[in-house]
């Protein structure tokens, strides 16, 4: 039987995928500086026999051949993920596999070591040679897919979207914003003029940090006999779904910045966890996309976590791990802050979308060999100050290096971050029409109720379904971006 022998390779296939993302994880997190060669060299290895195995001839027979065998809908829709994983695959060849991972994980780490000092010059001949990989690889997907260089990427991370259809609507929402950032500062700023924003106390040990940012994650559901927390230069959820490998970095000074990476990352964690262990070793088991990844990440960092409910919550376990005695209300000044900043993970939900549009229209501009990377920090500078009002030209550090997303190769990813919070903002009012209660619930500690919904809804699914169809089960009607306009009308001007 074919399928059964698609079924053998899943197992093989995924036995390679937890080695390689266990080491990524551990070369971001706990390897010796020393071992970034040899880590570079056995990772693209890896990487090069996984891409052999995944792209043999003989499995287009067997996709074919599988067609015509009695399988049942879960197998049927295996067979169908398995093609597309196929076609995807192919579009690359081995030795490219093997050279572009080695470019892309000597990037990182000079992107880690160089970041820090803000040192663009050093770093721009590393970024060149990824951007160099990536026009490539754009170009070799689209001659197979038919697709534009930059979809064909975006199709990598999101099936289904197009820059053509995302366009128009980062179009109107950054019209949207311009329009209501100064409205929502307005009524931050009389709010304030009544009652002053107290300022964070600090310092905050680490220590006292991470015990709270693990409070926070097992009263939420994340599952300890699968996944850890540990410290990284960049926030990530990384490992598999038996091993997930979280990460944050902490701020003395700043106990929010690392709590609320730390729920983003465990909204991540818990759609990875929740995916069906059954499909484990197909193309299906694994999670939908990254629109409906990073909607998950932000139902629970921003639509839950920047609640009063949630907040009422969590402060006996700051006054606990922090020892500071805060009310919901002044908290939520801190957590609902709007300001015009820099860095992207630390924006709140008004201003951050239009760091997302920054980088997606800037990114298709190197995809297409119309912005250089010499010209990056002109360009970036220029848009930063056009949409949130800041420099960035002699900050570097704070400005094109601050993501690493783009020296590790992640072109056509950054558009999932907004489609993703106007995915959550839409589950979120699904949910809120079906369970009525469930700011109680919350409020009391009881998770339950909303992430049993999530996992019927969303991570039982898989890759069941299309991002479209999987959003329109889960919520009654195609992506709506009304839902996420309105979240914000009434979290930040009501």
């Amino acid at each position: 039987m074919s399928f059964a022998k698609l079924d053998e390779l899943g197992h093989t296939l995924e036995a390679l995928e937890h080695a390689l993302s266990i080491l990524r994880a551990d070369e971001a997190t706990y390897m010796a500086t020393g071992g970034g060669e040899k880590r570079a060299e056995a990772v693209s290895i890896l990487a090069g026999m996984y891409h052999a195995q995944a792209t043999a001839p003989h499995i287009a027979d067997w996709i074919d051949a599988a067609a015509s065998e009695p399988l049942d809908d879960d197998q049927q829709a295996a067979l169908r993920e398995f093609r597309r994983q196929y076609l995807n695959m192919t579009c690359l060849p081995a030795d490219f596999v093997r050279r572009q991972t080695e470019t892309v994980i000597r990037s990182e780490q000079l992107w880690r070591e160089l970041r820090a000092k803000g040192d663009w010059d050093g770093y721009r001949p590393a970024l060149e040679g990824v951007v160099g990989l990536v026009r490539e690889e754009a170009q070799l997907r689209a001659d197979i897919s038919k697709l534009s260089p930059y979809d064909a990427l975006m199709e990598q991370y999101d099936p289904g979207n197009r820059a053509a259809l995302v366009a128009p609507v980062f179009a109107d929402l950054k019209a949207f914003l311009k329009d209501f950032i100064p409205q929502a500062l307005e009524a931050q700023a009389r709010k304030l003029a009544r009652k002053p924003l107290r300022p964070l106390g600090g310092p905050y040990p680490i220590q006292s940090q991470r015990a709270l940012g693990l409070a926070a994650m097992k009263g939420i559901g994340f599952d300890f006999n699968r996944g850890s927390l540990a410290v990284s230069h960049h926030p990530f959820c990384g490992g598999v779904p038996t091993d997930v490998r979280m990460t944050t970095r902490y701020d003395v000074s700043d106990f929010l910045s690392a709590l609320m990476g730390v729920l983003h990352e465990t909204g991540h964690a818990l759609y990875e966890q929740g995916l069906p262990k059954v499909w484990s070793h197909w193309p299906l088991g694994k999670a939908r996309g990254m629109s409906i990844h990073e909607s998950q990440s932000l139902f629970v960092e921003m639509q839950m976590a920047r609640s009063p409910e949630f907040w009422e919550w969590l402060l006996p376990l700051v006054e606990v791990h922090l020892g500071e005695d805060w009310t919901a209300e002044q908290i939520l000044a801190h957590v609902n802050f709007v300001k015009q900043g820099f860095i992207r993970v630390d924006a709140d939900e008004v201003t951050y979308p239009l760091h997302v549009i920054l980088r997606f229209e800037l990114e298709q501009g190197l995809v297409g060999g119309n912005l250089s990377v010499k010209d990056i920090p002109e360009a970036w500078d220029a848009k930063m100050h056009e949409y949130l009002g800041v420099r960035t030209i002699d900050n570097p550090k704070d400005g094109p290096m601050q993501d690493v997303h783009w020296p590790s190769g992640a072109f056509g990813y950054f558009p999932s971050y907004t489609l993703g919070a106007m995915m959550a903002a839409q589950q979120w009012a699904a949910l809120e029409r079906e369970q009525p209660k469930i700011g109680a619930d919350i409020r009391g500690g009881n998770f339950e109720k909303l992430n049993a919904w999530r996992s019927r809804n969303i991570w039982s699914q898989g890759s069941k379904w299309s991002t479209p169809e999987l959003l329109e089960r889960a919520t009654g009607e195609p992506l709506n971006a009304r839902y996420f306009t309105e979240h914000l009308k009434r979290r930040y001007l009501d």
